[in-house]
């Protein structure tokens, strides 16, 4: 005979399962599972109360699926553009163009797919290995066109479907020990101000922003430090860590000869060549700023590139 309170233990689980929401009171699910658990209903030898309750969980799961599944293909489908296109840039030509997705469109010109990468994970390119030679050369125009006007970090995951699709781009992310920057105050404090920006004739970000020469050349007007640490990793292909503690808005200018340490491109041709005889940039750094790189190992993050293809035209 059934006890009291198994039976009230079975009404309170029909009455729960129901609360789901998963199928209504009046669905045959519903009622095949209270069927199963309802109040002074005796089994079968061959059918134990473990198996039907196995059975019960089995007919609840289906019905969780099928009631997610809708949901779980209109997610897919806010992480994919409605529209997109990869063709490959044959110009020869050196500049590319990357302006920001707007009203749900996302359209670069002349970008390998290291920019694309670096784009759509938000990682440098030196945390970035086992990438194929034509990795950083061969050049795509890519377009895509999404439903609505999702913010940027949702066009960025857009992105990364996208070149899942058309490249066949598979990654894993690892966090290795490396060589990393410190950035701290040098002896004497900072040589630098608080900014104070009003724009200046023919820079390119007059305010919160740097400009960056290949040739040397460093020009930020009302920004941070963490942004300037940011900066220089970039040019030194090694995480920079802003240990310097300060939290305000400044004007920067540095001026350096590049060398081994830094990246160089062909820069603009109709600027003088740097002074061979100028400061490194972790010279101009501590006499030009007040700040200082310390070498160092921590932790980066490095995304893994498992395979990659070249992709078809279309």
């Amino acid at each position: 005979m059934r006890t009291n309170t198994e039976r009230r233990v079975r009404s309170i689980a029909t009455e729960e399962l129901l609360a789901l929401g998963v199928f209504g009171r009046h669905s045959r699910l519903g009622e095949r599972i209270a069927i199963l658990l309802e109040r002074g209903r005796e089994f079968s030898p061959r059918a134990s109360k473990s198996r039907v309750t196995v059975g019960a969980i089995g007919l609840l799961a289906c019905a969780i699926a099928g009631a997610f599944a809708p949901r779980l293909v209109a997610f897919a489908q806010t992480q994919r553009f409605e529209v997109a296109s990869v063709k490959p840039n044959n110009s020869g030509e050196r500049k590319w163009l990357a302006p920001p997705p707007a009203g749900g469109r996302y359209a670069v010109t002349n970008m390998t797919l290291q920019m694309l990468v670096v784009q759509a994970y938000g990682l440098p390119s030196f945390q970035i290995s086992g990438a194929p030679p034509w990795f950083d050369s061969d050049r795509f125009d890519v377009e895509g066109k999404a439903l609505g006007n999702p913010p940027k970090e949702q066009i960025m995951v857009m992105l990364q479907s996208l070149l899942a699709d058309r490249f066949k781009l598979a990654v894993h992310r690892e966090n290795k020990e490396a060589p990393v920057f410190e950035l701290v105050v040098a002896k004497g404090g900072i040589k630098f101000k608080e900014g104070k920006c009003v724009g200046e004739p023919g820079f390119a970000n007059p305010c919160g922003g740097f400009s960056v020469g290949l040739r040397g050349v460093m020009v930020g007007r009302e920004v941070g430090v963490d942004q300037l640490a940011s900066n220089l990793g970039s040019l030194l292909s090694r995480q920079v860590h802003d240990k310097t503690g300060l939290a305000g808005k400044y004007d920067f200018d540095l001026t350096w000869t590049p060398d081994g340490s830094t990246i160089r491109g062909p820069g603009d041709p109709d600027a003088p060549p740097p002074d061979p005889a100028g400061p490194s940039i972790f010279t101009a750094l501590q006499e030009q700023l007040g700040l200082e790189l310390k070498s160092t190992k921590a932790p980066v993050e490095i995304l893994v590139i498992d395979h990659v293809e070249k992709p078809d035209e279309n």
